[in-house]
C-alpha cells in the first residue's frame, strides 16, 4: 500500500530520502478534456461540460503511467518512493521532498517545467527524464538539477544512489538499450489501486519493426524487438492478480510484431483465465494460429492502428503494413475471433482527400469496429513527419518553437493537409465526427459488440462529448485564422509566412 504523505520514515536511525515520481495531466485525459482555446462559452454549455468531465472521470478508464511503476519498483536502502497522478491529486508542494522527479512528453513539456519550478523555489532538487527530455535535452537543462536521456531502467538506481551521497551528476545517459531480458519485478506499492480503471499495465517488449513516419516509437526505442523473458512476464500476471484481478494491459506498442514470442507467451497464460487488452496490427487478422491464441488467453479488446483506408493515404507515411486489399478482411476477422476492436485512424494524411472521410465511414460501417478513433496527423516534434512538414513549410507553428505542439483530443490543426484546404479539412472532420458519434451509433454499437459491451457503450457515449468538443475548438481555431492569419487559410504553403516571422 502506499505510505501517506508527510510521514517521516527511518532507516537505522537515518531519516529516508522520500522522492517524489510526478505524472502531468494534458488537456485531454479520461478525466475529461477541457478546450484548448479560451473561447468563453455559455453558462448551460459549461454546465454540461463540467457534468460529462465528471462522468468520464468516474468511468476510470485511467491507467497508471507505466514508466513511473517501473522507476518507483528500484529498491534503494534508505529511499522512500512515491508517486504523484496529477489527473487526480494537486501536487504536494507543502509536504517534505528531498528529490523530485518528472517525465516529460513534449505537448505537456510547460507544464512539466512549471511544476518543476514550484518544487526548485522550495529548494528541491528536480530530475527531468522522458521522450521529450531524450530528443531534445539542451532546452530542458535550465529546469533540472539533473536529466536523464534514454530509457532509464538502468540509470534510475544511479540516479538515486548519487542523489543519497550528494554526488547527483547533471547528466545521465543511456548508453546502449537497457537488457530487458533481466529481471527487474515491478511493484505496486506506489500506486493507490482503486484509483485507476486497472493496475495490470505489464510490458513484455520494447522496440518497432515498422517505420511510419508520423511515430516516435522506433525513435525512441529502436527498430529491434527486444523482449522481456517469458517466465518473469508470467510470474509478473501472478503477482498482480493478488492485489487487482481486474482486466490486464499489455501495453507493448505491437503485441503481435513477433509471432513465436506472442503465441508462446499467451499460450502460457491460458490457465489464467485473465481478461486482457492491448495494442496490434491489423495482420493478427492474417496469423489465424496467434489470433485462436489470444482469444483463448482471454484477449477482450485491441487497439489496431489502421490510420488510412487506402494505400493512397498510408505509403506516403511509410505505413505499409497495412494493405488496402486485406485490411477491412483482417478487421473483420479479428472481431469474429470475440475480440473488440478500437480502430484508431488519422484523417489529413498525405494522400487524403475530401472523399477520404467517407471512406473511413464505409470502412467502419464495413468492418463493424466497435469503437472508431479519428484522429487528425500530429507532427510530432522528433519524428520524421515533423521534419519533412518543416521543410515543406507545412507545420502551422514555427519549427523552433517545438513547445507551440500540445496533445488534445482532434482539438486543433497542427499542420496544413497536403490535398485539402484548411478550411474545408476541419468542415469535413467535424462533420464526420458528428455523423459517427450519436447516441444510435452508440447504443448499436454497444449490442453488436462481441464482448465488454458496456466498457464499448461507455467510450462511444464519452466520444460524444469529446468530440463535439473537439468540434468548438477547431471553429474557434478556424475563426481566428481566419481574422488573425488569413495567409494560411490558402493553397500555399505557409512556409515563407513563418519564416519571416520567426526574424521579426
Amino acid at each position: 500500500m502506499p505510505r501517506p504523505y508527510g510521514v517521516t520514515y527511518f532507516t537505522l536511525g537515518l531519516a529516508m530520502k522520500k522522492v517524489l515520481l510526478i505524472f502531468t495531466r494534458s488537456a485531454s485525459g479520461v478525466d475529461g478534456p477541457r478546450a484548448v482555446y479560451d473561447a468563453l462559452p455559455s453558462k448551460f454549455q459549461q454546465w454540461k461540460d463540467g457534468l460529462l468531465q465528471a462522468a468520464i472521470k468516474r468511468a476510470q478508464f485511467a491507467v497508471p503511467p507505466m514508466g513511473l511503476m517501473l522507476l518507483s519498483s528500484v529498491e534503494v536502502a534508505g529511499v522512500e518512493q512515491h508517486i504523484c497522478d496529477m489527473r487526480f491529486e494537486e501536487l504536494p508542494l507543502d509536504e517534505h521532498w528531498d528529490l523530485v522527479g518528472i517525465t516529460v512528453h513534449t505537448g505537456l513539456a510547460k507544464t512539466a517545467f512549471a511544476v518543476a519550478d514550484e518544487f526548485r523555489k522550495r529548494g528541491v532538487k528536480v530530475v527531468l527524464g522522458g521522450p521529450h527530455v531524450t530528443l531534445f535535452p539542451d532546452s530542458c537543462v535550465e529546469y533540472a538539477d539533473a536529466i536523464v536521456l534514454g530509457e532509464a531502467d538502468e540509470l534510475w538506481r544511479d540516479v538515486l544512489e548519487d542523489f543519497k551521497q550528494n554526488t547527483l551528476k547533471p547528466r545521465y545517459v543511456a548508453m546502449e538499450f537497457p537488457d530487458l531480458s533481466a529481471p527487474r519485478p515491478v511493484s505496486k506499492h506506489a500506486l493507490k489501486i482503486h484509483r485507476y480503471f486497472t493496475t495490470n499495465l505489464i510490458q513484455t517488449s520494447r522496440g518497432c519493426p515498422y517505420r511510419c513516419d508520423f511515430c516516435n516509437v522506433y525513435v525512441m526505442n529502436g527498430h529491434t524487438m527486444r523482449h522481456r523473458n517469458i517466465d518473469e512476464v508470467v510470474k509478473e500476471v501472478e503477482r498482480f492478480l493478488v492485489d487487482d484481478d481486474r482486466v490486464f494491459f499489455f501495453v507493448d506498442d505491437t503485441v503481435n510484431a513477433d509471432v513465436s514470442y506472442a503465441k508462446e507467451l499467451f499460450t502460457r497464460l491460458i490457465p489464467y483465465k485473465i481478461r486482457w487488452v492491448g495494442q496490434a496490427t491489423p495482420l493478427l487478422g492474417q496469423q489465424p494460429e496467434l489470433l485462436e491464441v489470444f482469444a483463448k488467453s482471454g484477449c477482450s479488446g485491441l487497439l489496431l492502428g489502421i490510420e488510412g483506408v487506402t494505400n493512397e493515404s498510408n505509403k506516403p507515411h511509410r505505413k505499409f503494413q497495412n494493405m488496402e486489399h486485406t485490411l477491412a478482411r483482417n478487421v473483420k476477422a479479428i472481431r469474429k475471433a470475440g475480440i473488440c476492436v478500437y480502430g484508431s485512424f488519422i484523417y489529413g494524411l498525405d494522400g487524403d482527400t475530401l472523399e477520404t472521410p467517407h471512406a473511413i465511414e464505409e470502412f467502419i460501417a464495413e468492418t463493424g469496429v466497435d469503437i472508431p478513433g479519428i484522429n487528425i496527423l500530429r507532427p510530432i516534434p522528433g519524428t520524421p513527419l515533423f521534419d519533412r512538414l518543416a521543410s515543406e513549410g507545412r507545420l502551422m507553428f514555427p519549427k523552433e518553437d517545438i513547445y507551440a505542439f500540445r496533445y488534445s483530443w482532434g482539438q486543433e490543426l497542427l499542420c496544413k493537409p497536403k490535398q485539402i484546404a484548411i478550411e474545408d479539412f476541419i468542415e469535413s472532420y467535424s462533420a464526420l465526427t458528428k455523423r459517427l458519434f450519436t447516441f444510435k451509433h452508440a447504443a448499436l454499437r454497444a449490442v453488436k459488440a462481441p464482448c465488454i459491451n458496456q466498457a464499448i457503450a461507455l467510450f462511444n457515449l464519452s466520444y460524444i462529448h469529446m468530440y463535439g468538443l473537439s468540434r468548438r475548438d477547431l471553429h474557434t481555431q478556424l475563426e481566428r485564422l481566419k481574422s488573425e492569419q488569413p495567409e494560411m487559410l490558402t493553397t500555399e504553403t505557409p512556409m515563407q509566412f513563418f519564416e519571416t516571422k520567426v526574424q521579426v
